[in-house]
């Protein structure tokens, strides 16, 4: 066998023993955690689950965490707003309804699509921004 032939051989051993020996983990797509088999221990908290969220809806095209682009920046609405039960409910009315005055004239989009439960849970990763906590 010449040189060449062994090293296509030795490579394609090597591809095909680390193809598929591990569980590949996508840390972007956090998924329903409801419906993972691992210990309710493992799973992501409210803010996590929240974050994951932003992370994948179309927030980040008017919006970033520090920086005001179109809208506001979540931390800036997370130091507007208190870290209350009632400030979650009004911003989540607020992802899935839009609306425009608070921070200015422009519009913000309607999220019809965004569940109410999880419209919750952005807002409270956007409240948790400022360092402040979920009231218990």
């Amino acid at each position: 066998m010449n040189k060449l032939g062994l090293f296509v051989g030795v490579v394609t051993l090597a591809l095909t023993m680390s193809c598929g020996s591990k569980t590949q983990t996508n840390t972007e797509d956090y998924g329903d955690p409801k419906s993972t088999s691992e210990p309710a221990s493992t799973e992501l908290d409210e803010i996590s689950l929240g974050a994951a969220l932003v992370k994948k809806s179309d927030c980040n095209t008017c919006h970033h965490v520090t920086n005001t682009i179109i809208g506001p920046s979540h931390t800036d609405v997370a130091k507007k707003y208190e870290f209350t039960e009632e400030n979650v409910q009004m911003l989540a009315d607020r992802i899935i309804a839009g609306g425009s005055g608070v921070w200015g004239q422009v519009m913000m989009t309607t999220h019809p699509d965004i569940t109410k439960d999880d419209a919750i849970l952005m807002a409270k990763y956007v409240l948790s921004l400022d360092g402040e906590k979920e009231p218990e």
